[in-house]
């Protein structure tokens, strides 16, 4: 890692390599929100099949 930032530094590339690891946060942090709103979906769909399933067994047909 020591070499690899040394390089960037020899040739002035800092702002780059800046961005590279801000593109690279903001690339993770997407997808790990994805994957919260993909399993908070899921839970809600979860609760709703519940839900359902407890609304068939009590419900009164008179």
């Amino acid at each position: 890692m020591d070499i690899l930032i040394r390089t960037f530094a020899e040739r002035g590339d800092l702002a780059h390599l800046a961005l590279l690891l801000w593109a690279l946060a903001a690339s993770a942090a997407l997808w790990r929100t994805l994957g919260e709103l993909a399993r908070a979906t899921q839970r809600m769909d979860d609760f709703v099949r519940e839900l359902a399933r407890f609304n068939a067994r009590f419900d009164d047909p008179s």
